[in-house]
C-alpha cells in the first residue's frame, strides 16, 4: 500500500494549511497597502510612521555644508612651501619644517576676525599673523612677536615695503648693545639681516610707528616673544605675504 508524504493527510489538509499561510500573508501585506492609500485619500484612519522607522524630516531644513577651504598654489606642502629657493640674488636655504609646530605653518583657515579682506590682523597672544581673504577666509602665518615691555598693539597702514631691506638700529638699541654701533649707518640686506627677505613699515596717522612685519633668518623663534617689538616670519612666509600685500593694506595688532 502506498505511503503518503509525510504531514499530509488523504483529505489534502496539507495543502490548505499552507495555502492559508500564503493567504494570511497575502491578505497582510494587502491590508497594509489598503490603509496607506485609505490614509493618502483622506479618510479618518491614520497611520504612525514615525513608529515605522521613516525619517521624515523636510529637506528644506537641512542646511548646505560649507564650502570646502579653497585652494592656492603657493599654499601647498610644508616640503614645498619652506624648501631653499634663491631669491634676490641670495640663496635662503630650507626650512626645517618639522622643528615648527604644525599651527605655525603657513595654511588657509577659515577667518576668525571679522575683518574687510586685504585687512592684516596679528593675534599677539595667538602668536599668528591672518591675511584676510574674500569669502570668509584667511591666510595664517605662525610669527614670533616682541617680548614683554617691547610690543606694540593698534590699528595702522602698510605705508610701503622693501626686499632685502637695510636695517637701521635705533639709538636705544645701540646703547642695550653696544656691539651694534658699527651698523649705526644701517647694515645692507643679506641672509644675517634681522629684518630677513621683506619688510612692511607700518605708519600710524600718517606717523611711522617704528614697527615693521618683517622676515627673520631665525626660523626657531616663530611661535616665540623675544623680538624687539617687531612682527617676524619666516623668510619664506614673508615672501609670500609680501606678494600678496599693496600699499596702504590696513593692519591690525591685538
Amino acid at each position: 500500500m502506498r505511503q503518503l508524504p509525510q504531514g499530509r493527510g488523504p483529505s489534502g489538509t496539507g495543502d490548505t494549511m499552507e495555502s492559508g499561510r500564503s493567504m494570511s500573508r497575502r491578505g497582510l501585506l494587502c491590508g497594509l497597502g489598503a490603509a496607506a492609500l485609505a490614509g493618502a485619500a483622506g479618510c479618518s484612519r491614520s497611520i504612525d510612521m514615525n513608529s515605522m522607522g521613516l525619517d521624515m524630516t523636510s529637506t528644506g531644513s537641512i542646511r548646505p555644508m560649507r564650502p570646502a577651504i579653497s585652494v592656492d598654489k603657493h599654499i601647498t606642502t610644508p616640503d614645498v612651501m619652506y624648501a631653499a629657493l634663491n631669491d634676490g640674488g641670495f640663496a635662503l636655504p630650507a626650512v626645517p619644517y618639522q622643528k615648527v609646530k604644525a599651527e605655525f605653518r603657513r595654511q588657509i583657515v577659515v577667518d576668525p576676525t571679522g575683518e574687510a579682506p586685504g585687512t592684516i590682523v596679528v593675534r599677539l597672544a595667538e602668536r599668528k599673523l591672518y591675511l584676510v581673504q574674500p569669502g570668509g577666509e584667511a591666510i595664517r602665518y605662525g610669527v614670533g612677536i616682541g617680548k614683554d615691555g617691547f610690543s606694540w598693539s593698534g590699528r595702522a597702514n602698510v605705508q610701503y615695503g622693501r626686499e632685502w631691506p637695510t636695517w637701521t638700529p635705533p639709538p636705544e638699541m645701540i646703547q642695550r648693545k653696544p656691539e651694534l654701533v658699527k651698523w649705526k649707518g644701517g647694515q645692507p640686506g643679506g641672509l644675517d639681516n634681522p629684518l630677513g627677505a621683506r619688510a612692511l613699515y607700518l605708519f600710524q596717522n600718517g606717523q611711522d610707528t617704528g614697527y615693521r612685519i618683517h622676515g627673520s633668518p631665525e626660523w626657531w623663534s616663530i611661535g616665540q616673544a623675544m623680538s624687539s617689538g617687531c612682527v617676524r616670519l619666516i623668510n619664506q612666509d614673508i615672501i609670500d605675504l609680501y606678494a600678496r600685500v599693496s600699499k596702504r593694506n590696513p593692519v591690525v595688532v591685538a
